[in-house]
């Protein structure tokens, strides 16, 4: 009821740049940079023709993995102010673009989890919510089924062998064991952490554990078509996905 209310008290900004627009203004939705085909049919890396896996698909315990943008500009800015500062909004939007690239129907979705002391400090978990808006338009049952096992120190400047030694038994399987997993997450990099929480899903009889995230960061790269970065003809912002 308040969120009506809200919107005229607090109007959303644009998640980009913080002034226009909701959810992306004008400017920055010709920044957006969709990840199209051809692209890897694993981890759906972009590459100049189709390929069953690629060089950048994440470990072996994520089956299929999708983003539908790459983390840059906009994007970059939105996912920040989901989650650093508290634009929570911005999850529904984020959302809507996720589920446009599932391509798989799984028996449950759950989500990366924050550490205890990362959910305090921030107030929520920005997978969570991500994961909220995922399973509610895909109609599937939203599960926790991943506890931290303890802190991790940031991953952004590690290496992929760093990573894997940093998170190996980070998080722990609670409640069941669904045949197919959705797992949830904010940004794709290496898919260490998302290996991570498949690992003890698998463990615990699950048969597959799949991967979507709002944005993929890379560090390799692009095809030439992303030489002019930008929206093109059929991207999920283009037809509409975002709700205004």
């Amino acid at each position: 009821m308040l969120g009506p209310v809200l919107d005229v008290v607090f109007p959303r900004r644009c998640a980009g740049c913080g002034n226009g627009s909701w959810p992306f203004c004008d400017g920055c939705r010709l920044k957006l940079v969709p990840l199209s085909a051809p692209r890897c049919e694993r981890c759906g890396f972009p590459s100049e023709r189709r390929v069953a896996r690629c060089r950048e698909c994440p470990p072996p315990e994520i089956s299929r993995a999708r983003a539908p943008f790459l983390f840059a500009g906009p994007m970059r800015s939105a996912v920040h102010r989901l989650k650093f500062a508290g634009w929570r909004a911005v999850a529904a939007a984020l959302g809507e673009a996720m589920v446009a690239v599932v391509d798989e129907r799984p028996d449950a979705v759950t989500w990366v989890p924050l550490s205890r002391r990362r959910l305090s400090d921030r107030g929520f978990d920005q997978a969570r919510a991500l994961a909220v808006v995922v399973a509610r338009q895909l109609d599937r049952p939203l599960l926790h089924l991943l506890s931290r096992t303890g802190d991790t120190l940031p991953q952004a400047r590690r290496s992929g062998p760093e990573r894997r030694a940093a998170m190996a038994g980070s998080f722990r399987q609670q409640g069941g064991a669904p045949a197919t997993v959705l797992l949830v997450d904010d940004v794709l990099t290496t898919g260490t952490t998302a290996a991570a929480c498949a690992r003890p899903l698998l463990d615990a009889g699950t048969g597959k554990v799949s991967l979507v995230t709002a944005a993929r960061a890379v560090s390799t790269p692009l095809p030439t078509r992303y030489t002019a970065a930008g929206l093109t003809s059929g991207s999920v912002v283009a037809r509409g996905r975002f709700p205004r």
